[in-house]
């Protein structure tokens, strides 16, 4: 059976028009036929079309774990406990899957906005395509040999697959194929553009959910499967929570040490993914003043408003001005203080609306009296 691959742009810029790198598939695996189309354009008319989707490197964001060896229910447990930490936001809206807890311990796991699932679905549904399967940009690239990794460069970020389920992605690509290539790293490099990108084995899991099943077994057997999932992530709560908690802030202090590295003039890190695509892309712009002013703001909201460090669920830099937008249950005060009067005699100001915090220069005298 032939089988469709489609690279996806980002979920939030996806429209019918989009357009899309695809490959088609034979029976051996093989690419028969690849190239480039709006997503209207690869369905026939009045007929529905199955394909693989494959995220944007941008979507895809994945995280690895180690855990003892659990039953498959009690590792579900654990990695949804272990989601609350790796998770900027509330987990009721993103959907969360993971791979089998493999030989050396490693669980692979994975989470996209249900926003983005809902969109992409939408506008498949537009172009008469169905979902039969959606995972993240590495899982396009072949297995490689055990002990090996078969990696690309695509859109700035390095791909890398480790096994059938194990994959990761890097957002500073160059910097990080340097830096396996002077490890000494046994890699399968693969150019973005050849057959080879598309011909990687997909795992059992994706982030397109569970295939719905017919039941059998009445709202009897239904309550029952309940109150067993009910039972399972009550246990696996009560073992794991602190565990995980623990080793998701052992993650993000890893993140925050490699941005530190790689951006040395960042004085605070709030958002370690989010600041440095910020700085790549100050990097690509205009020149230096944006980044430099970039950073400056930073600094003075890790220095003045300390009662944001942790809280930041999303970083915005428009026209010279930093927008914070901060977690619903973070600690945000309603009146200002002296640190707002140390912010006006650095000469700029943060104001506060429904969304989060603005910092800014003061554009007038009557700025630093608000």
């Amino acid at each position: 059976m032939t089988r469709l691959r489609i690279a996806l742009p980002p979920l939030d810029q996806l429209s019918a028009e989009s357009l899309v790198h695809y490959a088609w598939l034979d029976r051996t695996g093989q690419v028969s036929r690849q190239g480039q189309a709006s997503l209207g354009q690869l369905a026939p008319p009045r007929k529905t079309l199955a394909a693989e989707c494959f995220l944007h490197p941008w979507d895809s964001l994945l995280s690895s774990l180690e855990l003892p060896p659990l039953t498959a229910a009690k590792v579900t447990a654990a990695v949804t406990c272990a989601a609350q930490a790796l998770i900027l936001g509330p987990v009721a809206q993103v959907q969360v899957v993971h791979g089998p807890r493999e030989s050396n311990g490693q669980v692979q796991v994975g989470w996209l906005p249900k926003a983005g699932l809902e969109q992409l679905n939408r506008v498949l549904a537009q172009v008469h395509i169905s979902l039969r399967g959606l995972y993240p940009a590495p899982y396009a690239l072949p297995v490689p040999p055990a002990g090996g990794l078969s990696v690309a460069c695509v859109e700035g970020h390095l791909l890398l697959r480790q096994s059938l389920h194990q994959s990761a992605l890097h957002p500073l690509g160059a910097r990080a194929l340097e830096a396996l290539l002077n490890g000494g790293a046994q890699l399968h490099q693969i150019d973005e553009h050849t057959a080879q990108r598309w011909q990687g084995v997909v795992p059992g899991w994706g982030l397109h959910g569970r295939l719905k099943r017919p039941s059998n077994g009445g709202w009897g057997r239904a309550l029952g499967l309940s109150a067993l999932a009910v039972a399972v992530w009550t246990l696996g709560l009560n073992l794991y929570a602190a565990r995980q908690v623990g080793e998701g802030q052992q993650l993000k202090a890893q993140m925050i040490a490699q941005v530190k590295q790689a951006f040395p003039q960042l004085p605070v890190i709030l958002n370690p993914l989010q600041q440095a695509r910020q700085q790549l892309a100050a990097a690509q712009g205009a020149g230096a003043d944006p980044g430099q002013r970039f950073s400056s703001l930073v600094q003075l909201a890790g220095s003045h408003l300390p009662f944001m460090v942790g809280s930041v669920q999303a970083l915005a830099f428009e026209q010279g001005r930093l927008h914070l937008q901060l977690l619903p249950d973070s600690r945000n005060p309603t009146a200002a203080g002296d640190w707002q009067a140390a912010l006006a005699q650095a000469g700029f100001t943060a104001t506060r609306d429904d969304h989060g915090w603005t910092l800014g220069p003061l554009d007038s005298p009557e700025d630093a009296n608000e």
